[in-house]
């Protein structure tokens, strides 16, 4: 069953809430010592990497589809508050694959999106729905995984499809906390190989 715990983007918490010792393993800021300022620090840090995105001209077209990028995306996007930032696990967690197995495994998944997209094998839906899924079940990093397999399905969406980027917040159709509901319970049901619920929620 994929579970989410690091997708701050849907979830709410109480600001003052003090980090324990483990939430502050591989902290670079020493003074960050509450959920609401760990917050605030990475959405910075998040706001200086779609700058960067914005004014991205070394990669092009499917190098977007490359272990290069996949790494270099995760670096910049937390890579001024986390040592870990860009860099793939090497502990077992309860989701994920065994992490010696993470870079072959992304790689098979970026050779086969480049694949769907030049053979058109599937809709920018179900594209963007099976990419999401794979990446986010191979949980590549100790954190982040799921903001890192938002913007990355878009990045893949815009460059090497030239479509539009997924509303990951659902706001026309419904409230956000129904949305992150209807998100997780996607995910799991793509588990089992039934994608619909996550493509509709793509469109």
């Amino acid at each position: 069953m994929t579970e989410h715990p690091d997708d701050t983007l849907f979830a709410e918490s109480d600001a003052t809430t003090a980090l324990g010792p483990d939430e502050r393993e591989g902290l670079k800021l020493p003074h960050v010592e509450t959920r609401g300022e760990l917050d605030q620090v990475e959405q910075q840090n998040m706001q200086d990497c779609y700058r960067w995105l914005e004014k991205q001209r070394k990669y092009k077209g499917t190098d977007f589809l490359t272990e290069d990028f996949l790494l270099v995306l995760h670096r910049h996007m937390f890579g001024t508050v986390w040592r870990w930032a860009g860099h793939y696990r090497n502990s077992e967690k309860s989701i994920g694959i065994y992490p010696g197995e993470i870079a072959a495994a992304l790689r098979v998944l970026l050779e086969d999106a480049q694949y769907w997209a030049e053979h058109d094998t599937y809709s920018r839906e179900e594209y963007a729905a099976r990419f999401h899924h794979r990446l986010v079940c191979i949980h590549p990093f100790p954190n982040g995984n799921g903001r890192h397999g938002r913007i990355m399905t878009d990045v893949v969406l815009e460059n090497v499809l030239n479509v539009d980027p997924v509303d990951w917040t659902g706001e026309e159709t419904m409230d956000a906390e129904t949305h992150r509901q209807c998100y997780i319970q996607a995910l799991r049901a793509a588990d089992g190989r039934n994608y619909s619920a996550l493509i509709t929620l793509m469109s």
